[in-house]
């Protein structure tokens, strides 16, 4: 019903468009040859606008069936999010051709416009190498967009960190790229960031992401007995996706022992919420268990004995 519904206004105005063009054509003696000329361009105007529409529309409509197989929303989508960001850009791409293809034909359409350009391209040289410059960073942006959907640095749906946030990306434009941060935010960078700058990507080959975890204890702390835990409540979260599973001595610093626990998750927000669980539990245990192995600061002091 919705794909209906895009195709009921350009079809009124290419209705509108034809019954203009009939009527400049039969022409009463009472009536100005201006006003049925004025009408005759209008009506050729709306014509222009009205087939683009439809264009337009059948495309969007095409772009729809096809992605409608292909679904974001399973934990393994990283086919679908590829299928996905080359249709978005290649939509966008024939949308923009056939707006400057319908604008030119418009301007045609006018004799002063069409005299003007004919004029400018008789005595290109400054003016073209002016425009060129001008345009440069426009079309070397849109070039950049049409090089993320061929080699595809991102997707949609790819969970990113630029400029030091935390996101995934929303929309991929010709020109933008609109990264929804974790907090709500919507961070627009150009397209040639991708292309010119560092960025992380932390499903660019899967969905899957290790998760660490850092805590801080004494010496005295049996790791062995931490380790046993860890896997113990793995084992009882439903973010583990069972493969990762380790806990290690990473350092051996002055005062404490930097102890990390590494687990994996299906993505990046299972994994955020398994670390956030793993660490409570992990210092709940050892509050409970081991107290005495919290971390702590000693202070010998020997006693001289009278001389």
């Amino acid at each position: 019903m919705k794909n209906i519904k895009r195709f009921i206004l350009p079809v009124l105005i290419l209705v509108l468009a034809t019954l203009m063009k009939s009527a400049s054509e039969i022409r009463p003696a009472f009536i100005a040859e201006e006003l049925f000329g004025l009408m005759g361009i209008l009506g050729s105007i709306l014509l222009i606008a009205g087939i683009s529409w439809v264009l337009i529309a059948i495309i969007r409509t095409i772009k729809k069936k096809l992605v409608e197989g292909f679904d974001m929303n399973v934990s393994d989508n990283l086919r679908m999010r590829k299928l996905h960001t080359q249709y978005n850009i290649l939509e966008k791409v024939i949308v923009f051709i056939l707006i400057i293809i319908a604008l030119g034909v418009t301007l045609m359409q006018f004799d002063g416009v069409r005299s003007i350009g004919i004029s400018i391209f008789a005595s290109a040289g400054i003016a073209g190498l002016i425009i060129g410059l001008a345009a440069q960073k426009a079309l070397g942006t849109i070039l950049a967009g049409l090089q993320i959907a061929i080699t595809q640095p991102i997707r949609l749906d790819d969970v990113v960190i630029v400029e030091n946030e935390w996101g995934w990306i929303e929309e991929i434009n010709l020109t933008y790229v609109v990264i929804r941060i974790w907090d709500k935010r919507r961070l627009v960078v150009p397209s040639t960031y991708f292309l010119e700058r560092a960025f992380q990507n932390w499903t660019r080959t899967s969905a899957e992401i290790l998760g660490t975890v850092f805590i801080y204890t004494d010496y005295t702390l049996p790791v062995g007995a931490l380790r046993d835990e860890l896997s113990r409540i793995l084992r009882e979260s439903s973010k583990w996706d069972g493969n990762v599973n380790v806990l290690q001595v990473t350092d051996a610093r002055e005062n404490t022992l930097e102890i990390r626990a590494l687990m994996s998750a299906a993505n990046s927000p299972e994994a955020w919420d398994l670390r956030v669980y793993v660490r409570e539990k992990l210092i709940e245990y050892i509050q409970r268990e081991y107290p005495h192995c919290l971390p702590k600061t000693r202070l010998v002091m020997d006693k001289k004995p009278n001389q």
